[in-house]
């Protein structure tokens, strides 16, 4: 059986995904998970870690919920608008 994978990799990989979507679609905490677990796989992901792994995200201010209609993950705004704090 395949090694779990680590809540800082989630983590570091939905940061990723985040980041990539700036100035794009926002993509909801649903969205995260879901491409989580295919990238990789039910058998080394889990919904309830990549819960954790996203509370990481807002524990530590990489990221924010937004709401607009619906929850959704996105950049603090000084990351995403470029300007430093």
């Amino acid at each position: 059986m395949a090694e779990p994978v680590t809540i800082e990799e989630l983590a570091e990989a939905m940061y990723r995904m985040v980041e990539e979507s700036v100035g794009g679609r926002k993509l909801r905490p649903q969205e995260l998970t879901k491409a989580m677990l295919e990238r990789f796989g039910a058998e080394r992901c889990s919904k309830d870690a990549c819960k954790k792994a996203l509370r990481q995200l807002m524990d530590s201010g990489r990221c924010v919920y937004t709401f607009y209609g619906g929850s959704f993950v996105e950049l603090p705004s000084q990351e995403k608008d470029g300007v430093e704090p």
